[in-house]
This record gives C-alpha cells, structure tokens and sequence, in this order.
C-alpha cells in the first residue's frame, strides 16, 4: 500500500472515526483503524464491535493495499503534523509495519493484517429513509439528556425510535427515560419510515450521531437505513469524504411510556421560562447537591420556591406565575427542572399538575411536538 493525503482531510476523517476505538481493549485489532486504498481514495474504519465508523477521503494512491495500525497513535500523530502537510502512508513487504512521512517527520508504526479486522456493518437493512440534519439533531438533542445511565435497566441505555399513528397521521418519535423524567419528541415520519420496527439506539451511539450531524448543513439530508438488530446512518450523502456510522441496537423491549403520560392533569401553570430558571438554580444553590428537592408553593398568580437543608440554611423565592386552580405544594428534583426547561424553545413554560404525588406535564405549550413528564419528589 502507498498513498498520499492531506494532512487537513486525514484528520478529519480520523478525528471521527478514531472515537469509537476504546482507549484499552483485551482484542488487540480493536485498538486499530482499518486503512485501505483504494481507486476513490483512502477508506478509513473503526470499530468496538457494536459501533462501526467509516469515512473516505480524497487520496492520491500509487499502489493498492490496506492495513491497520493503532487509531489513537496515528490521530495524534496527524495532529501534531504542519498545517497544510501531505502525508505519505506505505506497508513495505511482510514487516509488520506502516511507514507515515510528512516533510521531515518519519514514523514507523506497528501494523496487524487487515484480514483480522472484525466486519459488523454486513447484513441487510429493509428499511430506510431520509431525514434533514435539521430533524435528526433535534430528535437527539430533545431526549438525549434523558437516557438512563443505570446498567441493570439496559433497555433504557438508549433512544426508543418508532412511527405511531396521532390523530390519522403517521409520526416519527423518539422517547427517552430513566424512571424518573420522560421526553418525548415527533415530527411527521419520513417517506419510508412507516412499518419500521420500534429500535432502540444505545447511548454511546446516540453521542457519536450527536457530533457528526453538528458538522451537517440544517438541509443536509442523512440517509437511515434500519433492521431489527441495526441502524445505519449516513453523513454526507454521495460527496466524498461522508461518514457512515453503523450500530447494533439494544435487544430489549423498551417499556410502554403511553401508560406514563398523564391524561387527567387538570391544573396548569404558565410560567416565564427564564424566570424559573433562574430562581430554581438560586434556591438550589443553598443545597449539598444538584439533586436536592426544590418546594413549589402554588397559589393564585404566584409561585414560592425554596430549599431546605439541615446542614448549610434554607432558601426562598417568588416569582410570578399564570396560575388559578387550588394551591398545591409539589417538589422536584432541581437538576431535572433545569435539565427540562433548557430544552424548551418559546418564552414560556406550561406545567400541567395533578397532585403532590403524580407526574407533572411540561411543555412549551398545548399540542407541542415535544413533551416531558417528571416525576416529583417528596418535600
């Protein structure tokens, strides 16, 4: 194999896929990147056996050929590389390892076979559609802070994406939980999406399509590609240098959050949204962690927050608020306020409230396509 690149496009392109390697790994071949020339240029890969990343870039190849060497080395060694360097990669004969040049810099890097680099990304995909960069981001930035970190609840470890039927019309959503917040976001399913299995989409994979659709124009469309046990996800389109990020899907039924989601909440709060905020992150100042229950006191056209703790004081605020049902004096956990309210996108907020004891609605507004449900906390 020997090949020349730009420093620029090599790096991007390891910058992407080099993230997936984990720093230590008892499988050797698991700590490299595949490296592979070929006629449209050099085609990169990494994988941990459940995320698979590819990226080409564009490459002059002289001679055909592929090999693998460690993924974190070779990314730092671009890196440290002049801006606006070519580098030259070449395997030589049967020594087992890759020579990188770049202007007076020469490195020699250990290699292992291509033939021992594990494949997840075969198998077919029946289903698959497209979806703006737009649509794909806010589907994860809605819920992902949502997603349980709790090992033993695998099957909340990720994003539950499905169509459903609302009102006639076929919609794509996506709900994460952890057992105590719920976030629910839709948008019209995409030409293609309907039929398709319901899937959950693991965390660490939710993060790597999180940074790679940030690098997307809004209109860029991104190609979804799904089976009951992966989803593909391509960056890019045909262009060179697009990225396509293959992942097994969680093995679990993900629960009926339908049966979370209140109905009967008949007490609603309109709230300004920074005003809250800002009063929930004072108040919960005064507590030994983020967590600690912050009181709302309801009562007409005004709200009292505060938070007790017996080892540093207490703290109290109003603030205004467009309510007018029954007083009612509810907790919540103060980071899970916060967390929620960030991801509102209008002015305002509107709680809908049962009782002390119930799940509470929060939303922009009524028929929001993004809905949450947080469960309360006693105080």
């Amino acid at each position: 194999m020997k090949v020349t690149v730009e420093r620029a496009a090599l790096l991007k392109a390891l910058g992407h896929v080099h993230r997936v390697v984990e720093r230590r790994n008892t499988i050797p071949i698991l700590s490299n990147v595949l490296l592979r020339a070929e006629e449209d240029g050099l085609r990169l890969k990494a994988t941990d056996l459940d995320i698979e990343v590819t990226e080409t870039v564009r490459a002059e190849v002289t001679q055909p050929g592929a090999t693998t060497v460690p993924a974190h080395v070779i990314y730092d060694i671009v890196r440290k590389l002049a801006d606006g360097a070519q580098v030259s990669l070449e395997t030589t004969g049967e020594t087992g390892q890759m020579q990188l040049r770049s202007g007076r810099s020469r490195f020699m890097l250990q290699a292992l076979p291509e033939t021992d680099f594990p494949d997840i990304a075969a198998g077919e995909m029946p289903h698959g559609f497209g979806l703006p960069a737009s649509d794909l981001r806010r589907l994860i930035e809605k819920t992902q802070f949502a997603i349980s970190t709790e090992e033993t609840r695998y099957y909340l470890n990720g994003i539950f994406l499905h169509t459903i039927e609302v009102e006639g019309a076929t919609m794509l959503r996506a709900v994460a939980t952890d057992g105590h917040r719920l976030a629910r976001v839709e948008m019209p399913a995409p030409e293609g999406s309907a039929g398709m299995p319901g899937l959950i989409v693991p965390r660490k994979a939710v993060a790597e399509i999180q940074k790679l659709v940030a690098d997307e124009s809004a209109d860029a469309e991104v190609r979804i590609d799904l089976s009951p046990a992966k989803i593909r996800f391509a960056f890019g389109g045909e262009r060179s240098g697009g990225v396509v990020l293959t992942s097994k899907l969680i093995d679990g039924t993900f629960p009926d959050y339908q049966r979370v989601i209140p109905t009967g909440n008949d007490k609603r709060l309109i709230l300004e949204r920074k005003d809250f905020q800002n009063a929930v992150d004072r108040v919960s100042t005064i507590s030994s962690e983020r967590g600690r229950a912050v009181k709302l006191a309801l009562t007409e056209g005004r709200m009292t927050l505060s938070v007790n703790n017996p080892d540093s004081g207490n703290a109290v605020e109003e603030i205004d608020a467009d309510y007018d049902a029954a007083p009612l004096d509810v907790g919540f956990n103060a980071r899970y306020l916060l967390d929620i309210t960030n991801q509102l996108d209008g002015d305002t907020a509107l709680f809908k409230l049962a009782d002390p004891g119930s799940p509470t609605i929060i939303q922009d507004r009524e028929g929001a396509s993004t809905l949450y449900v947080l469960m309360p906390m006693r105080v």
